[in-house]
């Protein structure tokens, strides 16, 4: 089944982005996808995101801390997951910085803590080389920071 192209005109379609923005927040490049997608011109989708911006509908501060926060304490997400996440948004590095900052660093060696501790639960059998790089596999595909990881699995609360 084939999807059609919804064309709208330049009003109809900033009043559907406001609406859009208004729902939850969003990256430039997610609504420059929407404004190509509803069938406007290059010059309107510029147009109109920056208006957009101008009346405070888009602010990309305020969207990277928003995911950054989001990812870290709903999903568990590490900072380099966060940072890729930012990135295919196309976020500034100015604003990706920023939003890491809003992790406060005990919260995040915490959460790192945590999701060893649950995959370590999760994986039979006793601490082994093996064990701890297949953890410590499973941690760095959840974008935590290899140095990180491994000087938390080298502590005596996995040890034993």
């Amino acid at each position: 089944m084939e999807t059609k192209k919804v064309i709208l005109d330049y009003k109809s379609a900033l009043i559907k982005a406001q609406k859009h923005c208004a729902y939850q927040e969003r990256s430039q490049q997610e609504i420059r996808n929407k404004l190509y997608e509803w069938g406007l011109y290059s010059i309107e989708v510029e147009e109109a995101i920056s208006e957009l911006i101008s009346a405070d509908f888009i602010n990309e501060e305020r969207f990277a801390m928003q995911l950054a926060i989001g990812k870290f304490r709903i999903k568990h997400w590490g900072k380099i997951k966060i940072t890729q996440a930012l990135k295919m948004h196309k976020i500034t590095p100015y604003c990706i910085k920023k939003a890491l900052q809003q992790i406060p660093d005990n919260d995040y060696v915490n959460s790192l803590v945590a999701v060893l501790e649950k995959k370590n639960a999760t994986v039979k059998g006793k601490m082994t080389p093996l064990k701890a790089r297949k953890i410590a596999h499973f941690v760095q595909s959840k974008g935590y920071e290899s140095e990180l990881i491994w000087n938390v699995l080298k502590t005596d609360a996995f040890a034993s």
